[in-house]
């Protein structure tokens, strides 16, 4: 599932993949809106995101990936 998020104060949104379901991500957005700390997403690879909810301009949720079609499948 993609997720962009945007971060006040910054030209470039926050683009990744990630294996959480959308339902997830809303949860993670409203514990982290509601608590006033950090929002903590983990992208596909491990990684894991954390940005500041003071800083936080907007989070949009993607549909699921799709099956990709063509040369370079990883």
């Amino acid at each position: 599932m993609e997720v962009r998020i945007g971060v006040q104060n910054v030209a470039r949104e926050l683009v990744f993949e990630s294996a959480q379901t959308a339902e997830q991500v809303q949860a993670a957005v409203a514990e982290a809106l509601s608590s006033g700390s950090t929002l903590q997403l983990q992208d596909e690879k491990g990684r894991l995101l954390v940005v500041p909810v003071a800083s936080l301009g907007y989070v949009d949720v993607g549909a699921p990936e799709r099956g990709k079609v063509g040369f370079g499948l990883s």
